[in-house]
């Protein structure tokens, strides 16, 4: 497969509106409130929720918790709807994008290329214990083939957006001492 047909993605996170660090996380990004998967020219919109441990709380990116996972893959791109999609997660093995080998063998979810006529794919996983995937969602259309990566972390129960805010509220700290001192001493 060509490196050219992974999409990635940049997602923002505002700090006080100040401070903004961006992260690579595959095909997914957040824009607009709303979490995208780009697939080559395509999009879905991706929500993830564990109802016996968040509640109605949706995720983007990262699994918070083990156990059942939800998520739906809902269509923007009417195209979509007479395409094949296919779904897959795999546990990261580190490799390169398209040389992780047998992805049988990785395997943990499987859905079979299918057309989702009614422009939603839900799924149902139950994530046993914490670690890292990657989460391949395929199109395919006369022999075309577009295919999303996105590496995520199960059981982080939100702690990578935790440094992020720890991040921005240093460096706002520090940037205050410096400039307080600076005044004190003209």
């Amino acid at each position: 497969m060509d490196n050219d047909k992974y999409q990635v993605a940049w997602r923002g996170t505002a700090g006080n509106g100040l401070f903004n660090p961006v992260q690579a996380h595959g095909g997914l990004s957040l824009a607009e409130d709303m979490c995208k998967l780009t697939i080559g020219p395509y999009t879905m919109h991706f929500t993830g929720y564990q109802p016996e441990s968040t509640q109605e709380k949706e995720f983007c990116e990262d699994i918070p918790n083990i156990g059942r996972t939800i998520v739906a893959l809902d269509y923007i791109d009417e195209a979509l709807r007479t395409m094949t999609t296919e779904v897959r997660i795999i546990r990261d093995t580190g490799a390169e994008p398209g040389s992780e080998g047998n992805l049988d063998e990785l395997t943990v979810f499987h859905s079979p290329p299918k057309v989702y006529m009614n422009g939603s794919v839900t799924f149902e996983h139950d994530f046993p214990a914490e670690g890292k995937f990657v989460g391949l969602v395929t199109i395919r259309d006369n022999g075309t083939e577009h295919i999303s990566r996105f590496p995520f972390a199960v059981g982080t129960g939100g702690k990578p957006d935790m440094l992020y805010i720890l991040g921005a509220l240093a460096l706002a700290a520090g940037a205050g001492i410096f400039f307080f001192k600076k005044k004190q001493n003209p």
